[in-house]
């Protein structure tokens, strides 16, 4: 089977996305890397909604319009991805719902709001639960489900990240990507294979959320009984099958990381690189911390910076009114 998203596709949903947001920064580590290894961060944070999202809820549903009369597009998410289908939305003029597990960070929950979305809380303890909720609405006439873990046209867009990094760092050998329902690493896998082939593609997992993880050692979707992590993005347990039929093909290795090594990443990339990041937006920071410099040109790719505040006093992060106020002008 071709790998997938196609080259084509990849293109498409690049002079797509230039008409809403320009590339993405990639910037070279102040404080990582040494001799012959050096690192660089490339900082999906400034992107609209605060994540790396609104590259594949654009393209998708730009792409579904194209097919068919769209009444409403609906999505179940943690956070992030919500927020991606919202901002798609009210682009592109559709009327969006966003179904969400109990408990969701606020300022994500506060984003999808801002966007015009309408919010449904499920009330479920994670995101199979608001899935099951989402896939009956789906049921009715004219709505489209957006479903970040298996829309098929969706990975393209986040494939774009892989073409803005080979052209500005061509000599780029490894990229570390966080991974969660693995939209992310689907898109950036497939696109470096078809280009630059020789590009290391890592994963990395939560510790306490490794369905992928498992699944991509074995072969074959292994479910999980929970998935307890700080990372809400990286927080699946069902992995699909498709999907771990497509990370076995495009990725090369997939690491897991521990909560403190999370919330010690999240504190040296604001401490030492001036960002902010959550979690999962952070987790590539934590991989190279923890497995050590790898010769070359790394890219550490941060995700999101939607980060709780239970989580940023977990890290040590300062809530001073001078941060308060930047990170304010920051989420708006």
């Amino acid at each position: 089977m071709p790998i997938s998203p196609r080259f084509s596709a990849i293109r498409e949903a690049q002079e797509l996305l230039l008409e809403h947001f320009g590339p993405t920064p990639l910037i070279k580590s102040k404080t990582l890397g040494s001799a012959g290894a050096q690192v660089y961060l490339k900082n999906e944070t400034v992107l609209p909604t605060g994540s790396f999202k609104p590259r594949g809820a654009l393209f998708a549903l730009a792409s579904n319009l194209k097919r068919r009369r769209i009444e409403e597009v609906i999505a179940c998410s943690t956070g992030n991805h919500g927020a991606g289908v919202a901002f798609a939305a009210k682009a592109l003029g559709v009327p969006a719902i966003i179904f969400l597990p109990e408990q969701p960070v606020p300022l994500k929950r506060k984003k999808i709001e801002q966007l015009g979305a309408r919010i449904v809380d499920t009330g479920s303890p994670d995101l199979a639960g608001a899935f099951q909720c989402a896939n009956q609405h789906a049921q009715r006439p004219g709505v489209y489900f957006l479903n970040d873990a298996t829309d098929p046209d969706l990975p393209a867009g986040t494939a774009t990240i892989a073409m803005e990094l080979l052209e500005e760092l061509p000599a780029m050998t490894t990229v570390i990507v966080p991974m969660g329902d693995t939209a992310l690493i689907r898109g950036i896998g497939a696109a470096l294979k078809q280009r630059a082939s020789s590009v290391r593609v890592i994963g990395v997992q939560a510790e306490r959320a490794p369905s992928y993880f498992l699944s991509w050692q074995q072969g074959k979707a292994v479910q999980t009984d929970t998935c307890n992590t700080c990372a809400d993005g990286l927080a699946t347990r069902t992995p699909d099958e498709a999907n771990v039929v497509s990370i076995r093909e495009v990725v090369d290795e997939v690491l897991l990381v521990k909560e403190e090594e999370m919330l010690e990443a999240i504190r040296r990339l604001r401490l030492g690189e001036g960002l902010l990041a959550e979690p999962a937006g952070a987790a590539a920071v934590a991989a190279y911390l923890s497995s050590g410099p790898r010769a070359g040109h790394t890219v550490l790719l941060i995700t999101g910076r939607n980060i709780s505040e239970a989580v940023r006093q977990q890290a040590g992060i300062s809530t001073g009114r001078a941060q308060m106020q930047e990170e304010r002008a920051e989420n708006s």
